[in-house]
């Protein structure tokens, strides 16, 4: 029986770089992955090939719409789909061949099959032909992640209906994509065909999008959406869903009660989320608690069975891979006797939209809701120099300190490049930092991050540019 100090079951980012880190701490490290590749839903059919169809798509955009204005004169863009299609699957291989590269110069075990908990200390692993083995070791962690969520009474065949999965892999644009739910998924590859010639439908059972963000960031962010071509249905709820060999016809009404109707669609993606990857693990008969299908996990990411950790997406918290990655890092430090932290204050989340939209700590919403006492500064990239050259000058930047410790509790940023410019926030916050240690940063010029700085500076009133 092979035996190892640590077992990790699942290989997407959590996994793996709890691996990589266990490794470099000493252990003896082996994996369990069912996919042919490394990397799991994110590096796969997730995060990285749905950026790679994003930036192709704001590029053909803009080829199309925003050269002129530069005085670069250029025929209408032709897409090439397929190439496009190519370019998203190098980015993937690059990828997961990364990860394959890492296990092995961190000489790390890897196990090709699923993966199943038969005791504390005890993986079954069965192979595609069938066959099993036994892998004996310390500890084990579950890092299996996250599946799509079905809606209840639709089918997805991810040939008309679609997951996430099956909207990065569309043979052709579709002329009416119905997009079922407006969080991050909905909205991103919703994005990505509305670019490339679909007419976009978002159908969205609360009355706002990206619930859990910043509502005016919210708001403002489906204006620009709207300006796009993106309709959007509040408040409305999907009843069903007929498909034909033509395409679907998608039944609404709204959440209020009043007239039903009917939307016709090529393709209609559901998006309503994603859910906790447990079948066939064997959590019940080895004696793990679950609730509401998350694994139960303490401050140390040890569940109620000895031995047994979890982390990522099957555990509490928002379903990020580099909230993944950090548990990954936490609970390898941890076996190894180290003292393994993540500040779930400070995970930033992105929306990568054009414009991107970005957040670390608190909205507004949620400190009204807890009575904190806060003040807002808020900077409008229209009053940035960069934003004027870059003709990048839709949304704003928005900093959240304590009314009393200045002690900075949330930043919100709508605006090309939020994704990146986010980082600034975070550091601050890891820091306890306030919005005076942020106003009294010098920043370059001219750059888009200058205004971070003066939405800092806003906090107190004294914003120099607007």
């Amino acid at each position: 029986m092979p035996s190892h100090d640590l077992v990790v079951i699942g290989t997407g980012p959590g996994g793996y770089v709890c691996a990589i880190r266990a490794a470099q701490l000493g252990m003896n490290v082996a994996v369990v992955e069912k996919r042919a590749t490394y990397g799991g839903t994110c590096l796969n059919v997730g995060c990285i090939p749905s950026k790679a169809l994003l930036h192709a798509s704001e590029l053909f955009d803009e080829a199309g719409h925003g050269f002129k204005a530069f005085g670069i004169e250029v025929p209408a863009p032709v897409l090439n789909l397929p190439q496009m299609l190519k370019h998203k699957q190098e980015t993937v291989d690059a990828n997961v061949q990364g990860v394959a590269f890492l296990f092995k110069k961190n000489k790390i075990t890897a196990y090709r099959g699923t993966g199943k908990i038969l005791a504390a200390g005890k993986v079954e692993v069965t192979a595609d032909d069938g066959s099993k083995q036994t892998l004996d070791t310390k500890s084990i962690v579950i890092a299996t992640g996250s599946d799509v969520a079905q809606l209840p009474g639709v089918t997805i065949d991810e040939k008309i209906v679609v997951s996430s999965t099956g909207a990065l892999e569309l043979a052709a644009v579709p002329k009416k994509l119905v997009v079922i739910g407006a969080g991050v998924i909905g909205l991103e590859l919703g994005s990505v065909w509305r670019r490339l010639g679909a007419e976009v439908t978002v159908v969205e059972f609360l009355d706002r999008i990206l619930p859990g963000m910043d509502l005016e960031v919210a708001k403002q962010a489906q204006r620009l959406l709207g300006r796009q071509g993106i309709e959007f249905k509040l408040a409305t709820k999907v009843t069903g869903v007929e498909t034909s060999a033509s395409g679907a016809v998608v039944s609404v009404e709204p959440v209020a009660g009043g007239d039903k109707q009917t939307i016709a669609a090529d393709i209609v993606l559901v998006a309503t989320g994603r859910r906790p990857y447990t079948d066939g693990l064997g959590l019940e008969e080895a004696g793990v608690v679950t609730e509401r299908g998350r694994v139960i996990i303490d401050d140390h990411f040890a569940t109620n069975v000895p031995g047994i950790y979890a982390i990522g997406d099957v555990v509490r918290g928002p379903m990020l891979a580099h909230k993944g990655e950090d548990e990954g890092i936490a609970v390898a430090e941890i076996l190894a006797g180290q003292h393994g932290h993540v500040n779930y204050d400070v995970i930033p989340a992105v929306v990568y939209t054009y414009p991107e939209i970005a957040s670390v700590g608190k909205t507004e919403e949620e400190l009204k809701s807890a009575g904190i006492a806060y003040k807002v500064g808020k900077f409008p990239f229209t009053a940035n120099g960069r934003a004027r050259a870059n003709r990048t000058t839709e949304g704003f930047v928005k900093v959240i300190a304590d009314a009393t410790t200045d002690r900075v509790l949330g930043v919100h940023i709508l605006g090309a490049g939020a994704g990146e410019m986010i980082h600034e926030g975070v550091v601050l916050m890891e820091f306890t930092g306030s919005s005076e240690d942020l106003a009294r940063s010098c920043h370059a010029h001219p750059t888009m991050s200058e205004a971070v700085k003066e939405a800092a500076l806003a906090v107190e009133g004294r914003a120099i540019h607007i």
